[in-house]
């Protein structure tokens, strides 16, 4: 698990791991003869405690894979709202009519169902409406939007409500995106931004196999391969608190070329060598030795070496 949090050094946020499980797979479990945990029970597993760490609702986004109504009912129930991606061929349901009274027999679950959100996405003489969203890469777009709050409903499993938004992006009209929120009332343009937020997932998790290693390593252990990883995802995290603590005496410079403009923003390449500059700086220049038996390098060479030296490591 992730946290999304605002840096000082970019202008896109962060996602900073805390949290790790190691999944092994349905065919690694019967050969160790362990009982199989799905993704979703380990999600489960993994809100119970974050929610007993914070005390407090907080808001889960993940991606199709957690759009799960088991999932949706433990997060409810836990005072998390869960946002992810709906299926087009999601089965919605209006709310039930009320049971009159005296009338015996079993009370009904749900209504009637609503089209599906291909044929909505299609329809023109729906009331569409427009609104400006923070879309991937942080651009500004204008988007049209359908929402609702309805049932969803499976076979064998308690109908959940959630509150679907059919997003269309007239960039790419051919495409529906469709997002839920098991918080009702949750405002349409927080459902989309901080679903759009999970896209810094994935550049953390590309920037930790590029930077830290992780996915390369070889293991030949359990316990090696249970504690690798989720070091070296904390490592992640923990290089971003110290540049952040470090920064306040030090400028981050992010590091230039002719090929690529940063704009000022700083990547975690750009982090790791901000720390490895400020340690070494420290270690072998902070009492040089005023003899002449040493060679005294200029400030401007001095500089120049230890940046060459942080970048290449």
């Amino acid at each position: 698990m992730t946290l999304v949090v605002p840096l000082p050094w970019n202008k896109r946020p962060w996602a900073l791991p805390f949290l790790t499980v190691l999944a092994p797979s349905k065919q690694a479990n019967e050969k160790q003869g362990r009982s199989h945990r799905t993704t979703v029970d380990w999600t489960i597993t993994m809100v119970k405690l974050v929610t007993r760490w914070l005390k407090r609702s907080w808001i889960l986004v993940g991606d199709g894979a957690y759009a799960c109504i088991e999932l949706g009912h433990r997060c409810r129930k836990l005072n998390v709202t869960l946002i992810s991606r709906l299926r087009l061929d999601a089965c919605l349901y209006e709310f039930p009519e009320p049971t009159p009274k005296g009338k015996r027999g079993r009370k009904r679950v749900k209504g009637k169902r609503i089209c599906s959100f291909k044929d909505l996405a299609q329809d023109a003489s729906q009331h569409w409406i427009e609104a400006d969203v923070k879309w991937y890469g942080g651009q500004l777009l204008r988007i049209r939007y359908l929402t609702g709050v309805h049932l969803w409903y499976k076979a064998g499993e308690k109908p959940l409500p959630i509150r679907w938004v059919v997003v269309i992006n007239p960039n790419q009209p051919d495409r529906t995106d469709v997002f839920f929120s098991t918080d009702t009332n949750l405002l349409v343009t927080d459902i989309i931004r901080c679903f759009v937020l999970r896209w810094n997932i994935e550049v953390t998790f590309e920037e930790v196999r590029e930077h830290l290693g992780v996915e390369t390593q070889r293991q030949w252990s359990d316990k090696a391969i249970g504690r690798t990883t989720p070091v070296l995802m904390g490592l992640y995290s923990l290089a971003c608190v110290i540049a952040k603590e470090m920064r306040q005496s030090t400028l981050l410079q992010p590091a230039l070329t002719s090929w690529y403009d940063k704009k000022d923003q700083a990547t975690f390449s750009d982090v790791i060598a901000f720390i490895r500059r400020t340690i070494w700086a420290e270690k072998y220049f902070s009492n040089s030795s005023m003899s002449d038996d040493f060679i005294k390098l200029t400030p401007n060479d001095a500089d120049t070496l230890i940046n060459q030296l942080a970048m290449a490591a």
